[in-house]
């Protein structure tokens, strides 16, 4: 499998190569964003890694090149810093299929994410992110005239590929939604607080990144912290957001099952699920706790998902009410939050 390595500093092509060749991987290197394109349109490597911040051509812009003239799976090497995390949010609306965090200790350290994460990314059809980030928001925001009796919630889980299906979802929530949405996208501290600011930026409804012991409330989405998990907690009629420091679920953190668990035991059944793209099966124990209890679960269609793995677990457990297109799904939660708010 052919691996392109792109990065400025010949320390990190060199690290990265050495890491990818002990696997097994054929690998090329690039010094900026001219020598990828013009190697990528010579080599058709399997998978490309792209630094950001290089000369000549930045990895935004080269990252555009290539997924308009030659659709390739990209994963970004990306500084954990807050510049950082905002330039991997335009990454990934870009097309990239995924994001590592550089350490500052040195490449070894991110290793076997590393090898990990470009054996998914070989297995991915880039021609999906370019699909959805062609059309852009497909479909104008829901206006209903919302009949809700309940107290409700939507919970949306979502790992690899999960930044560019959400835009396809959020974005067409209106501001009088009448339930509050949970958002738990598998995401290291920092770039939570970067993808609900551009969420926001995009939505009528509004977007934050959730904080401790905050009031939850209808018309409002809330997205897990990176690095944390998020449950909520009922008292005198209120219901709030914890933010925990639990050790990982699942090997993530924030997870899907962590808050799934939560959604269960303050809303009962009274709540709609939705498990998007991504690798792994976190989510489908939680959305079958939910299913059990009465609420709908909505999965992401295989394909237009950049990654099957967590859809294809919750459908296994037979917790999924419907299977849909990314495009579809927020007709789907609108029709389900009618039946769960009235029932």
């Amino acid at each position: 499998m052919r691996v392109l390595v792109v990065d400025d500093s010949a320390l990190i092509r060199l690290s990265v190569g050495e890491i990818l060749k002990r696997e097994g991987f054929e690998v090329f290197t690039a010094k900026d964003g001219i020598e990828a394109v013009e190697k990528t349109a010579k080599l058709r490597p399997h998978v490309i890694t792209l630094d950001v911040n290089m000369p000549r051509m930045d990895g935004l812009r080269a990252l555009e090149r290539i997924m308009k003239e030659f659709p390739t799976p990209v994963v970004m090497l990306s500084s954990l810093t807050f510049e950082g995390a905002k330039e991997t949010i335009e990454a990934l609306r870009l097309g990239a299929v995924d994001f590592i965090a550089k350490p500052n200790t040195g490449i070894e350290e991110i290793a076997n994410e590393l090898v990990k994460k470009v054996k998914m990314a070989s297995t991915v059809n880039p021609n999906i992110l370019r699909l959805q980030n062609l059309r852009k928001i497909k479909g104008e925001v829901l206006r209903r005239e919302w009949k809700v009796k309940n107290e409700i919630c939507v919970l949306i889980g979502s790992s690899t590929g999960g930044p560019s299906a959400l835009e396809q979802i959020i974005p067409r929530l209106p501001e009088d939604f009448p339930a509050p949405v949970f958002v738990v996208q598998h995401m290291p501290p920092n770039f939570t607080r970067q993808l609900a600011d551009r969420l926001n930026d995009l939505s009528e409804i509004e977007v934050k990144e959730a904080e401790e012991n905050e009031r939850v409330r209808s018309g409002t989405v809330y997205v897990a912290p990176g690095g944390k998990h998020m449950r909520l907690r009922k008292a005198m009629g209120v219901i709030r957001i914890k933010i925990t420091d639990e050790k990982p679920v699942n090997n993530v953190k924030p997870s899907v099952d962590v808050t799934a668990e939560s959604v269960a035991e303050v809303y009962g059944g009274r709540a709609v699920g939705v498990i998007l793209t991504g690798m792994g099966e976190d989510g489908a124990k939680g959305m079958k706790k939910l299913h059990d209890l009465g609420a709908k679960i909505i999965a992401c269609s295989e394909d237009t998902c950049v990654v099957f793995g967590m859809p294809k677990a919750a459908i296994e457990t037979g917790a999924v009410d419907s299977v849909k297109s990314i495009f579809d799904i927020p007709e789907e939660i609108a029709r389900f939050i009618e039946v769960v708010g009235n029932e």
